[in-house]
């Protein structure tokens, strides 16, 4: 006889049942039911928080997950209590332009905050007993800094990088920052591109001696901190491994805006007008991979540590589903840096925002599309998951921050019209206010002109290369007439 399918419903009472008669302890209970796909399949808005007053570039639940901290264009942090949706601290950031990553620090009471911006500036906020802020710099990138990575427990350390290439490493203890390498191209590249940009930072969880960056080619570099001599007597800049689909090697149209890392250590990139693609620790290339190959391993792959090496070969290494990365597909992620990120106790999902303004939500094994949510009136950026229960924080172009909850009666279904609205890549040009962000939307225009998707169509390349520098000299003109500071009356302690 064929049995019938357990129903999500049947699964939950069955669960509460081995709970109950101690089969099943409580703390596998809240991981079963925490990762239910009934759950997600039920998120829903449960409230905006209203108070920046520009695009919320960063959101980061505290340790215990009842703070939530946002960075915006305004240049403000605010830390608020998500659930009742009242500001408990706004203040000023020290920056003087747009905040791309604010965090708060482990074991420091929510009292010590670390922020990077678009001035390359990395700060560091210290919040006394009564409510007073004093924020102070700590290291510079030239050029933006889009993204930081603190050391897992640690109070005292954290990593940054930025479109200059540069990787720093902080300890508060000292305040002085350590400027670890410049990530380069490799060799057949140093001529058109003299760094990388980095975009995105993450450390491994498990080993967090292990940290990945990644920007403006197609790899992830994996770096051993171990390997930094601190008296600066050794050369820093060789990875201990690389990270790439094969069908991306060599494709020097592409990058990446986004890095996480999961429980188990796997590793998540998002591809800039690509895919996201999920790597386990055996899927890296080696430390020395060649450009032109699709797969290729360095012979010295074998002195790398066991949590994060390769033990294919260029001659048993083959391209299929083994090793394969998985790969997540139906987003938009072409007009601005966009975040990824894992979802559910046990990393259970994948959630992306996309540039048609909603979330995105894949089962992690498989790749399998469940949800998407309308998150935005433009372009959803960030997606920030509660670090012990279900819920989810987004951002983006609006300026308010949603809090998802899985509250509604019925279960989500998915849309209709998915691929239907996807936007060509032309909704970010009234963001365009830097020479950085014209050559990255070019750069992004020549993608879209030679890709086999347009093959057929009617090409307007002329006319929308007029409309983005006519939409750069307008917003230049916008941002030279914004100065001073209006930020001073509304450092507020609730």
């Amino acid at each position: 006889m064929n049995k019938r399918p357990r129903t999500s419903i049947g699964k939950a009472v069955v669960n509460v049942w081995q709970r109950e008669v101690g089969e099943l302890s409580a703390r596998n209970f809240t991981h079963r039911v925490g990762g239910s796909e009934d759950l997600v399949l039920r998120l829903e808005l449960y409230r905006k928080l209203e108070k920046h007053r520009g695009c919320v570039n960063t959101i980061s639940f505290n340790a215990a997950g009842d703070i939530l901290v946002s960075g915006s264009d305004d240049k403000r942090v605010i830390l608020w209590n998500w659930e009742t949706g009242k500001v408990q601290l706004s203040f000023h950031s020290g920056h003087n332009n747009n905040i791309f990553q604010a965090k708060i620090m482990p074991y420091t009471d929510d009292r010590s905050i670390i922020t990077c911006a678009a001035d390359g500036q990395v700060r560091h906020a210290q919040i006394s007993d009564q409510g007073q802020v004093k924020t102070s710099l700590l290291g510079k990138h030239l050029g933006r800094s889009h993204k930081l990575a603190i050391e897992p427990g640690s109070p005292h350390i954290f990593y940054t990088c930025g479109e200059d290439g540069l990787v720093q490493h902080f300890d508060l203890r000292t305040g002085a920052a350590t400027e670890l390498f410049t990530c380069q191209p490799l060799d057949g590249r140093r001529s058109r591109m003299p760094a990388i940009h980095l975009n995105a930072i993450a450390i491994d969880p498990r080993n967090p001696n292990f940290f990945a960056v990644a920007g403006s080619d197609e790899y992830t570099r994996l770096f051993d901190i171990r390997k930094y001599k601190w008296d600066g007597s050794s050369d820093f800049g060789q990875p201990a491994n690389f990270f790439c689909p094969p069908h991306l090697i060599g494709d020097r149209r592409v990058g990446i805006t986004g890095l996480a890392f999961s429980e188990q250590s796997e590793l998540l990139v998002s591809y800039n007008d690509e895919n996201i693609y999920l790597f386990e620790r055996d899927m890296g290339l080696g430390p020395n991979p060649v450009p032109t190959s699709p797969v290729s391993v360095g012979s010295d792959a074998s002195e790398m540590s066991d949590d994060h090496h390769s033990e294919a070969s260029p001659s048993t290494m083959a391209i299929d589903e083994s090793t394969a990365p998985q790969v997540y597909k139906g987003h938009r992620n072409c007009e601005t840096v966009k975040g990824v990120n894992f979802f559910g106790p046990k990393c259970e999902y994948v959630v992306s925002g996309s540039d048609c303004a909603r979330i995105f939500i894949w089962k992690k094994k498989g790749g399998e599309l469940i949800r998407v949510m309308e998150a935005d009136k433009h372009v959803v950026n960030c997606i920030e998951s509660h670090p012990h229960t279900t819920v989810l924080a987004s951002s983006g172009i609006d300026s308010d921050i949603k809090i998802w909850t899985p509250k509604a009666n019925e279960r989500a279904t998915l849309p209709q019209n998915i691929e239907k609205k996807k936007p060509r890549a032309r909704g970010w040009m009234y963001r365009l206010s830097s020479p950085e962000d014209l050559m990255l939307q070019l750069f992004s225009l020549q993608r879209q002109r030679v890709s086999p998707e347009r093959d057929g169509e009617n090409s307007n390349d002329g006319q929308e290369l007029l409309e983005l520098i006519m939409a750069f000299q307008r917003n230049s003109d916008d941002s030279s007439e914004d100065g001073g500071d209006t930020s001073s009356q509304d450092d507020l302690f609730f």
